[in-house]
């Protein structure tokens, strides 16, 4: 059973919170008076997300120091400062805009000096930015990580947040860290402490072992939560982030199931002989919608989360499927072949007022709405396979990767990356998850146990 995490944010802002983090950091001292804005910088430091992977920022993040070593169930607390300081590095390098400094060549930082940086020290270091933080076992078996962001050359605390958790979620307080980070300097939503669901695959290609598995977003906690006896496919969460719906052979038929994390078992959704699959859920967790076979006409239905009759939501020749909500759950995109290609449609939630969005050349498939609104991400066929971006009108189509074949792109819960897999050429059959962010350029690998396929990344965590 996965344990649901207490993540409890203590919210801790620079105006009104100094006596709240006083209780569980080191002691703080008077905040420096602002100074001028070294020449060539400006007066707040802001990260550029468009001109930021040509030039990252600096950025210095030291081991977390903590008052004294504790043995706890994670670890120590003084080996845990260390892990913690290499989980918030991966995550901002990972984005493209930051570029941490090497942190066998940073000055260790005493419990006492986290609130007191030395800045001229950082700004020798070529250091922009300075992450500074602690880590505190708790005699209730808690653990509590402060975090601060300090722009080193106006001398300015930016913000802070402090984070208490159980050991075994140690890791998310780095993961909410980086979020801090990365959301005040560069104005963007959050993205780290979020999870990936995906299909694990091994074995020849004609007969590939498929299970489905769960990780955090960098690829850390990694879980199987099927056992390869039947084939899975298209995996999604819900809202809730407790169930994932998917598509399976379970007794050789393929069907429908909703998954429940916390208990491990699954239901089938559709009680139905017809072929269904490639389900999503809708934004508010009440309904499914997904694609269904029946006499040779494959078509888009919606059910209740919970079950029942299926309601048919397009009747066109052809197939229609990989269904995707817009984030308000009022549109919906989907792909269909009825004008003779894949092609990429948006309609109505109810079915009404289908029209086609995609008009350039090759074929579009598995359409996703942005969680943001304005942009749907697509598999783009024209030779090879690429991911690709337009806006909801068709509009400002832009092609982000170009590989052999790169496909089912899954958005980062504040719109600005795209997780898909990409196969590999020749027989053996390997895939691999990657991401790219919205300019093309941040391209990365992102680390599975075995091969991987079929990504779908969940919102943030709470």
């Amino acid at each position: 059973m996965m344990h649901h995490s207490k993540l409890l944010a203590l919210a801790l802002a620079l105006s009104g919170s100094t006596a709240a983090l006083a209780q569980t950091a080191p002691p703080v001292q008077p905040a420096p008076q602002p100074g001028q804005a070294a020449p060539g910088q400006p007066d707040e430091l802001v990260v550029d997300v468009v001109g930021g992977i040509s030039a990252p920022l600096g950025i210095a993040i030291p081991v977390m120091p903590t008052s004294s070593p504790v043995d706890t169930p994670a670890g120590r607390t003084d080996e845990l400062g260390r892990q913690l300081a290499g989980i918030i590095t991966n995550d901002l390098r990972n984005s493209g805009l930051f570029k941490p400094i090497a942190a066998n060549g940073l000055k260790s930082v005493a419990f006492s000096e986290v609130t007191a940086p030395a800045f001229d020290y950082w700004g020798g270091a070529n250091a922009s930015a300075l992450v500074q933080g602690f880590i505190r076992a708790n005699g209730d078996g808690t653990l509590t990580v402060g975090c601060y962001l300090y722009d080193v050359f106006s001398r300015n605390e930016l913000v802070r947040q402090g984070f208490v958790v159980p050991p075994g979620d140690w890791r998310r307080a780095g993961h909410k860290c980086a979020d801090m980070v990365y959301a005040k300097l560069t104005g963007e939503g959050p993205y780290f402490d979020s999870r990936v669901i995906y299909v694990s695959e091994t074995g020849p290609k004609g007969k590939r072992i498929k299970r489905l598995s769960i990780m955090d977003q960098d690829g850390a906690n990694h879980r199987f939560l099927t056992n390869g006896q039947s084939i899975v496919l298209t995996p999604r969460f819900a809202p809730n982030q407790q169930t994932i719906v998917y598509m399976s052979y379970l007794n050789d038929r393929p069907a429908i199931y909703v998954y429940d994390i916390g208990t491990g078992k699954q239901r089938l959704l559709v009680n139905n002989p017809s072929l269904t699959f490639s389900p999503r859920v809708s934004p508010d967790g009440r309904s499914v919608v997904f694609s269904m076979a029946v006499a040779g006409n494959t078509d888009l239905y919606k059910v209740a989360t919970s079950g029942g009759s299926p309601q048919r939501l397009t009747d066109a020749p052809g197939i229609d499927t990989a269904p995707s909500f817009s984030p308000d759950g009022r549109r919906i995109a989907f792909e269909s072949d009825r004008s003779g290609a894949q092609q990429i449609y948006v309609m109505n939630a109810d079915g009404s007022n289908q029209q086609r969005i995609s008009f350039g050349s090759g074929r579009y498939a598995t359409p996703v709405w942005s969680p943001r609104g304005d942009l749907i991400a697509f598999t783009k066929i024209a030779g090879n396979f690429r991911i690709g971006i337009m806006s909801p009108s068709g509009g400002g189509e832009k092609l982000l990767t170009d590989d052999w074949q790169d496909e089912g792109p899954s958005w980062s819960p504040n719109g600005r990356v795209l997780m898909f897999y990409r196969q590999g050429r020749g027989g053996a059959g390997k895939a691999d998850l990657w991401s790219v962010d919205l300019t093309g350029v941040n391209e990365r690998r992102v680390p599975t146990p075995l091969d991987g396929s079929d990504p779908g990344w969940g919102p943030l965590r709470p």
